[in-house]
């Protein structure tokens, strides 16, 4: 608002007398705009930006408060106050509670009380003003800068395809001489720039996808992450332990998500040395959640580590090829479909992941 401007006030009393002698008080001072009843104010509300509402409590068709009630929704932003007569404790201090007035002035007003309340009301509307312009312009930059990673993330996998296939073909002819093994050192840089564009894509769905709740098969979903991992390392041996007996219901893409990583993470961090690699996933479903337990004999996680694993970039353990970001995307679905998460880790002895999920069967 200009500093020159009026501060625009409605006032709506049935009296009035009321109505004359507010306006011979406060017209140098303000805008003002008065009705004699709560269909006249809607109307000026609907023609005019207001500021500061008052509204008398006793009116023929409707109280000040059931009036306040109507507008909230199509009118939201004018702050509202009553002005009251008589004593009407509970009412008066169940609308506050509900927000549909800021304070109430008792009658007959005290001018300067009256003027202060006006000042500060209007403080709290320009307030909420500049927040809500505010919000609307973080919102804005968000989505602007998600769709540029996922554009960019899209477009960056084109060329990185292109020189995989360049790669392969040229190991197919056999037409390059590498007798110091640079093309597997290309290849293994473009795998890893192409599976971290992967997982940011991942992460920008994860975020932006409307939840939508259905049914969920663990003895689906499991067999399917794990035939996403085996080729990774086919030597792994999975125990699968999955006791369903009741409906689970919950966002599948984003369980998915949290469990492909989970299970890609244990893969990722078994023991080089180990000769019985296994990773053991139990699950079992109630009424209320889903309990899920995905444990390995890999490497483990120090002590000191286990509060920032879930941290964007975070790696535990530089000796293995990880991007820390995967089980960053790991908490961040789960936040967002209501569940925990725990771990329990033993270095050079393995780790365990503990998972519940709400089940939305009743919902």
């Amino acid at each position: 608002m200009r500093a020159d401007e009026k501060i625009s006030v409605l006032y709506i009393d049935d009296e009035s007398n009321n109505l004359l002698s507010f306006q011979a008080s406060f017209r140098r001072k303000y805008k003002i705009y008065i009705a004699n009843s709560a269909a006249e104010g809607m109307g000026v509300l609907n023609d005019h930006l207001i500021h500061v509402i008052i509204a008398d409590q006793r009116m023929p068709h409707s109280t000040g408060i059931e009036f306040f009630n109507i507008i909230r929704k199509a009118h939201p932003d004018p702050v509202r106050m009553l002005l009251t007569g008589y004593t009407d404790a509970e009412a008066i201090i169940d609308a506050i509670n509900k927000g549909e007035i800021y304070r109430y002035i008792k009658k007959p007003w005290d001018e300067f009380e009256l003027e202060n309340a006006i000042q500060n009301a209007y403080e709290i509307f320009v307030t909420r003003d500049k927040l809500s312009k505010k919000i609307d312009e973080l919102q804005k930059i968000n989505d602007e800068l998600n769709r540029f990673v996922y554009s960019t993330s899209h477009d960056l996998r084109s060329p990185l395809a292109s020189v995989m296939g360049i790669l392969n073909l040229a190991k197919m002819e056999q037409s390059v001489e590498d007798p110091n093994g640079y093309l597997g050192m290309i290849e293994t840089c473009v795998n890893k720039m192409d599976t971290f564009i992967q997982k940011i894509i991942e992460y920008y769905k994860s975020i932006r996808v409307e939840e939508e709740n259905t049914k969920i098969d663990f003895n689906v979903l499991l067999d399917e992450s794990i035939k996403l991992v085996k080729m990774q390392k086919p030597g792994i041996e999975y125990i699968l332990n999955i006791d369903q007996q009741a409906e689970f219901i919950n966002d599948a893409f984003r369980v998915s998500v949290i469990v492909d990583n989970l299970i890609s993470n244990a893969v990722k961090y078994q023991k080089p040395t180990e000769k019985n690699p296994k990773i053991e996933i139990t699950v079992r479903t109630t009424k209320e959640k889903a309990s899920i337990k995905i444990e390995d004999n890999g490497i483990g996680i120090l002590d000191q580590h286990l509060n920032s694993i879930f941290k964007m970039f975070f790696r535990s353990n530089h000796s293995v090829n990880g991007l820390g970001i995967g089980l960053y995307i790991v908490k961040e679905a789960l936040t967002r479909i209501g569940g925990d998460i725990t771990v329990n880790s033993t270095y050079g002895g393995g780790t365990a992941f503990n998972l519940e999920i709400p089940n939305h069967t009743s919902n």
